[in-house]
């Protein structure tokens, strides 16, 4: 049995259905690895905390368009995070209708412990590829980003 076993038939000739596939079992190894180590949080409030950790302050907005997700989707994840003290919003110096999210001390903390898990799973999930596999798969998936980035032109 090879590695084809683990896939639903037909999977292996449908690019699009082996990408969801991959990120549906990144998402599920990360969530329960963030389980096993006592950190109630989901894969979305994980990546809006990554980001807001690597580039705060950011606007919800700001946050939402560099995680692919829409106003009200971000300001429901964003509530969550501050319900539990994870994150607050504050005032935009730059734009008094506006606001800036940050992490709170206790959501940098949180970051210092989830980092791990993200790292272990991605680990794992690359475990089976060398390190020029590895860039050439970050490469492709690059291009294949840019590619619909910019709204399609009719000809």
């Amino acid at each position: 049995m090879g590695p084809a076993c683990h896939l639903p038939p037909g999977a292996e000739e449908n690019l699009g259905l082996l990408l969801g596939l991959a990120r549906a079992r990144i998402v599920s190894t990360l969530e329960s690895e963030l389980a096993a180590n006592g950190l109630a949080i989901n894969h979305t409030q994980y990546v809006a905390l990554k980001r807001l950790a690597q580039c705060s302050p950011l606007s919800p907005s700001e946050l939402a368009e560099a995680l692919g997700h829409d106003a009200g989707a971000m300001t429901r994840v964003l509530d969550g995070l501050a319900e539990k003290g994870y994150v607050r919003r504050e005032p935009n110096p730059d734009d008094r209708r506006g606001v800036r999210v940050v992490p709170t001390e206790a959501g940098a903390a949180l970051w210092s412990r989830m980092r791990g898990c993200g790292e272990r799973t991605m680990t794992r999930a690359l475990a089976g590829l060398d390190e020029d596999e590895r860039e050439a798969l970050r490469a492709m998936l690059k291009r294949i980003i840019e590619a619909l980035a910019t709204p399609d032109t009719p000809n």
